[in-house]
This record gives C-alpha cells, sequence and structure tokens, in this order.
C-alpha cells in the first residue's frame, strides 16, 4: 500500500452496531468527512426505518450521499461507486480524509474493487421471473439459482428476493453464472490508502437485543407512519428495491393486510437479525479488517489507535 497514495477511512460494521456514532466522535478528532453507504439511505423519506441520522448528529458531522434520490428511483451499485468516487476526491482535494460509513458491503466491495461487466436489468426477463416466482415462490427461485450458479446462490439469502432475481436475470441474459462474471472485476482499484474498521459486539445476544430494542424504536417514533406517507406517491410501488429495505418490506405486508402487528414486528426483527448475520460474514471474510472492542466509551480512542499511525 502505498503511502503517496491519499488516506481514506472504511468504518463498518452490522447493522445497530453503533457505527454512525463513532463516526460522529471521529469526526471531531480528525479532519475526515463522512460519505454514507449505505443503500437505503440514498431515498428521501426513509429516515425512520433507515435510522438515518437525525438533525443534530447531522450538524455535528453532515453525511455525503443521503437523501440523494427519491424512493420510486431506482439506485444502482454503479451510481453508487460513481457518486463515492466524486465525493472522495472533492474531500481529498480540500486537504481532508473521506470517511465512508455504512453497512452495505456490496457497495464497499465495488468502490474498492470495481464493477464486473454486467448486463442491465432487462424487463421483460424481470417479468418472467417474477410471474415465476409468483407461481412456486422464492424458495423455488432459489434452488433454481444453486443448479446455475452454485457458488453465487450459497452466497445469498434465500430471503434475499432481489439478489436472487438479479443473479437469474443475469443468467438468463449472459448464460453465465453472476458469480463468474463478478470475478472478472473491471475498472480500477480503489487510488486511496484504505483503513478499514468494523465494529461489533463480541456477543452475538448483545447485537440481536440492539436490533430489537432499535425496532421497537422506530416504531414508537411512527414508522408506520412514514410508510403510509412514502405510499402515497404515485410512481411508488411496492416491489420497488427502496421498499424491499429490511423494515419496509415487513411494515408492508402489515399495512397490506397480509400479516397482522404482531407478525410484522416478529418478522421484522428476524430480518434483520439475519441481514446482521450476512454483513458480519462478509466482513469476516476480509482479513485486512481491524475488530473493535466493543469496549464501552473507548472506541474512539482505538480507534484513533488505528487511524494516526497510518496518516503519518
Amino acid at each position: 500500500m502505498s503511502s503517496l497514495l491519499p488516506p481514506a477511512i472504511f468504518l463498518m460494521g452490522p447493522t445497530a452496531s453503533g457505527k454512525t456514532e463513532l463516526a460522529i466522535q471521529l469526526v471531531q478528532e480528525l479532519p475526515c468527512e463522512i460519505i454514507s453507504v449505505d443503500s437505503a439511505l440514498v431515498y428521501r423519506g426513509m429516515d425512520i426505518g433507515t435510522a438515518k441520522p437525525d438533525a443534530d448528529g447531522l450538524a455535528l458531522a453532515p453525511h455525503r450521499l443521503i437523501d440523494i434520490c427519491d424512493p420510486a428511483e431506482i439506485y444502482s451499485v454503479a451510481s453508487f461507486r460513481e457518486d463515492a468516487l466524486a465525493e472522495m476526491a472533492e474531500i481529498t482535494a480540500a486537504g481532508h480524509i473521506p470517511l465512508l460509513v455504512g453497512g452495505t458491503m456490496l457497495y464497499f466491495r465495488a468502490l474498492e474493487h470495481g464493477l464486473s461487466e454486467l448486463p442491465e436489468a432487462d424487463k421483460g426477463v424481470r417479468s418472467h421471473l417474477e410471474r415465476e416466482a409468483a407461481l412456486h415462490g422464492w424458495t423455488y427461485m432459489h434452488d433454481k439459482l444453486l443448479k446455475v450458479d452454485p457458488k453465487g446462490g450459497a452466497r445469498i439469502h434465500p430471503n434475499d428476493t432481489q439478489r436472487i432475481q438479479r443473479a437469474l436475470e443475469v443468467h438468463e441474459l449472459t448464460g453465465r453464472p453472476m458469480s463468474e462474471l463478478q470475478a472478472q472485476s473491471s475498472g480500477k482499484k480503489l487510488p486511496y490508502r484504505v483503513i478499514k474498521l468494523a465494529r461489533a459486539p463480541k456477543e452475538r445476544a448483545v447485537l440481536y437485543q440492539r436490533i430489537a430494542g432499535r425496532f421497537q424504536l422506530m416504531l414508537d417514533q411512527g414508522f408506520e407512519q412514514e410508510v403510509r406517507n412514502l405510499l402515497k406517491q404515485d410512481d411508488l410501488v411496492p416491489d420497488m428495491p427502496s421498499m424491499r429495505s429490511v423494515g419496509y418490506r415487513q411494515m408492508l405486508k402489515y399495512i397490506l393486510g397480509e400479516w397482522d402487528r404482531e407478525m410484522m414486528i416478529e418478522k421484522g426483527i428476524i430480518a434483520t437479525r439475519q441481514l446482521a448475520k450476512r454483513q458480519l460474514t462478509w466482513l469476516r471474510s476480509d482479513s485486512e479488517i481491524h475488530w473493535l472492542d466493543e469496549i464501552e466509551g473507548e472506541l474512539s480512542s482505538e480507534a484513533l489507535k488505528i487511524i494516526r499511525p497510518v496518516l503519518i
């Protein structure tokens, strides 16, 4: 890793691990500017269900790439990479350090390693796959994916309908497994000296307790009304990517009458736990990550001990 490259910090971790709070603390100590790495925070009006930083937090530490598009729009990985690189260049030109914070691991990977050559979405193929899923169910579709792309299918959770659909779409359009195409990464690698940090409780039970507590807090803050307000938008339909976000998908089931409130809460917490588990699995596969011990009140000091020697 060349010392001539400008530095950048990745602060990663599972959902509800406290990444935002730590990032705000680091901004008070270092000449950093925050870039959000979150596929849901990009959407305007999706505040409560995404645990978007509040006004006080944003005043202390403004976040880039938050509230940049409407929930009816599709924001791709390629869009994120392009936007993030532009923001990083601007921050670096100002003599500051980009601090990229979030839990969308696919965004981090695309930013660091570039994008593979994948075909664009095809409405016809997607409609066909959606009809097939409606007839047979998404478990059947996941099994189908495992047959044509065992490696890729094993990395995708059976409940992750969006990624299952995309992987099957790519296979139908190219005749090749998406995992194979992704391995042929294109584009230059990130021209920065990257310091990778991950925040997560050592005990899984602690994280799960936080997830349950945060979901209940969202409900108390008016999450249901937030989703009802979003549905009033004429061009927003329930199957759009924004509405497939964890929490929103479960709340929609409740609002549309498919589940009762108790079921929505239970399924929402379970889905968030599953997301956290996938995030941790992804993080543990990266040997370059510095894991921060979950010691109350000392995390920022521990992070600074790792960051500062690299900046010299």
